[in-house]
């Protein structure tokens, strides 16, 4: 790939250091003693140190006031404000050579928490539960945020150095030996970056390079300035160092509807552009997916490969809104923007994509949303029951299993798993894991007091009826509750274990070999919980769905004229939450 320009780089004689301080007047690289760096053009300083190796650790002085970290450091092995780690990434010996990833439409993704996906809580410990995903029908690992975050335990959301995976889990040849071993058997790995704002705690930019920053605001901190041109660099060389370093599968995207786009040209298209002639030279499938309230339609296309200025695919917020308010009436928030007719939004969704296209949405005050959605294919939406965000954004934390009875959580698995979308699932969601995932960090001071009074701000209610019990962010009790129960995988989960592992293996015979070319058809909801939906697949068969929603029995018409029953028995009279796939070739 393109030589960075961020960061230490090993030489044949020791290493190279540079650091991008427009607004410093000197700079000096602390080792066994200070090394001032040559002031170059455009605010860059350098020096090249012989006799440097991997495993070094180093600091940035600035103006004799401050010891930093490398903002591009590649490992911080005693947190944000220690020194940083000089890595050797060659070292490393992959034994999964040949990989070259897999194609979209084969996406299955099971989103994790590293830290709460095992009780050890680390990259090593991850590698002896990838068996289960691959037994499961799982194609796709997608790891939280890694970026280097202060203190012990985080979503991820925080991380102020982008380029470093956080210690809490391990080193960086062991995120790689994780990654290696998933590759192995046949797993892809995503990771979700964050590039719209930085964490609050340990980001010392604004001292030395304030132009990274403009004056606008995001909801977690100050917007980043991708007009510059050193910072758009930043960003993607990032994306391609996680792609090529670590040799990660994709990339989601967090919240891109919260970076500030003041330039001509966005910078997520130049970091597609950037992304596509990576795959291109080294011939791996690279997908990258964004997350996007917007709900922008011209960036997606996931037929493009390599990319070349757009993404494979979009989160769809609408699938899950309109899932949740149908199963548990909810209607706070950003719920209340489905609660008119819930299941006519769900049709929205599997007929068109997105569910607000263009129509005024009443939470966001009365403002338009999103585009036309239905000329996308179906393979340009990510869709899920359950994610970090809409279960963790919660008081407790809480997951559909403690409120949704199981026949319904089944029927909604039976169509987000066998739709042409592209499904994914929560960690632990597979046996119907009750394990909590509530928000938690380690912040201390002012800050962590700062987090304590929001969170009870926000969920006010449930402090006035709960009091202490509602989980406290900063305690490290909160983060040990969110560890999966894996001792309920073969016992209570046993049953829904063996439905998701079913479904899959449906999807993997039936709709994976279909779906590359498959287009939207039509998508109508009753009244009375009647679903029907159809789809054009790739070679010109017809997959159908006929799903009745309710608590009662429907006379309706079988999907049994519709082709050839792949899941579900066909009746004229549907038994309450029962799902039928059809699939009519052509």
């Amino acid at each position: 790939m393109n030589e960075r320009h961020f960061g230490a780089k090993l030489t044949s004689e020791g290493a190279a250091f540079r650091l991008w301080a427009p607004a410093a007047k000197r700079v000096e690289l602390l080792l066994e003693k200070p090394y001032p760096l040559a002031a170059g053009r455009h605010g860059w300083f350098e020096i090249e140190v012989p006799g440097v190796k991997a495993g070094t650790r180093y600091k940035y002085r600035i103006d004799g006031e401050i010891d930093v970290p490398d903002p591009a450091s590649a490992f911080q092995p005693e947190d944000v404000f220690g020194p940083s780690e000089v890595i050797d990434h060659a070292s490393f010996t992959w034994r999964a050579e040949d990989w070259r990833g897999r194609p979209w439409h084969e996406t299955v993704l099971s989103e994790s928490h590293v830290g709460a996906f095992t009780p050890q809580g680390t990259y090593r410990a991850m590698i002896e539960r990838l068996d289960h995903l691959v037994e499961t029908g799982i194609t796709a690992l997608e790891l939280l945020p890694l970026a280097d975050f202060a203190g012990s335990r985080n979503w991820g959301y925080d991380g102020v150095l982008w380029y470093a995976p956080d210690s809490a889990y391990g080193r960086p040849e062991d995120l790689k030996c994780l990654i290696d071993e998933a590759h192995l058997r046949g797993l892809m790995v995503f990771l979700d970056v964050v590039y719209n704002h930085f964490g609050p705690e340990g980001n010392y930019l604004g001292r030395y390079a304030p132009s990274f920053f403009t004056e606008a605001q995001t909801p977690w901190g100050s917007a980043i300035d991708y007009r510059v041109p050193q910072v758009r660099a930043f960003a993607i060389e990032n994306a391609l160092y996680w792609l090529d370093e670590y040799r990660f599968d994709g990339l989601r995207l967090d919240a891109v509807h919260a970076i500030t786009e003041l330039g001509e040209i966005p910078m997520l298209h130049d970091l597609s552009l950037a992304t596509g002639e990576f795959a291109a030279q080294t011939g791996r499938h690279i997908h990258l997916v964004l997350e996007n309230d917007d709900n922008t339609v011209g960036v997606l296309d996931p037929i493009q490969d390599p990319p070349r200025g757009k993404y494979r695919a979009q989160w769809n917020d609408d699938y899950h809104h309109a899932w949740h308010v149908k199963l548990t009436s909810e209607k706070q928030g950003y719920y209340r923007d489905y609660q008119r007719a819930p299941l006519s939004d769900i049709a929205r969704c599997l007929g068109s994509g997105f569910g607000y296209q263009g129509e005024a949405s009443e939470h966001r005050g009365g403002r338009a949303r999103g585009k036309p959605s239905g000329g996308l294919p179906p393979m340009a939406f990510v869709n899920f029951l359950q994610n970090h965000d809409q279960i963790g954004n919660r008081a407790f934390g809480d997951r559909l299993e403690s409120h949704v009875k199981p026949e319904a959580i089944e029927a909604a698995l039976a169509i987000t798993l066998l739709a042409p979308a592209i499904p994914m699932l929560f960690m632990g969601e597979e046996w119907g894991s009750k394990a909590p995932f509530p928000f938690f960090c380690d912040f201390k001071g002012g800050l962590a007091e700062a987090v304590r009074k929001g969170r009870r701000d926000e969920y006010a209610w449930a402090y006035a009826t709960y009091g202490d019990d509602v989980p406290d962010p900063l305690r490290e009790a909160t983060f040990e509750s969110a560890k999966l129960d894996w001792e309920n995988r073969g016992g209570s989960g046993r049953a829904r274990l063996a439905l998701v592992r079913e479904l899959l293996a449906i999807r993997r015979r039936y709709i994976m070999p279909r779906l590359a070319g498959a287009r939207f058809g039509e998508a109508q909801a009753s009244d009375e919980g009647m679903l029907n939906a159809n789809w054009r697949m790739d070679d010109g068969a017809r997959l159908s769905l006929t799903a009745n929603l309710s608590d009662r029995a429907i006379i309706g018409q079988s999907c049994e004229r519709r082709g050839t029953p792949i899941w579900g028995t066909p009746e004229d009279t549907m038994k309450p939450w029962s799902v039928c796939w059809c699939l009519e070739a052509r």
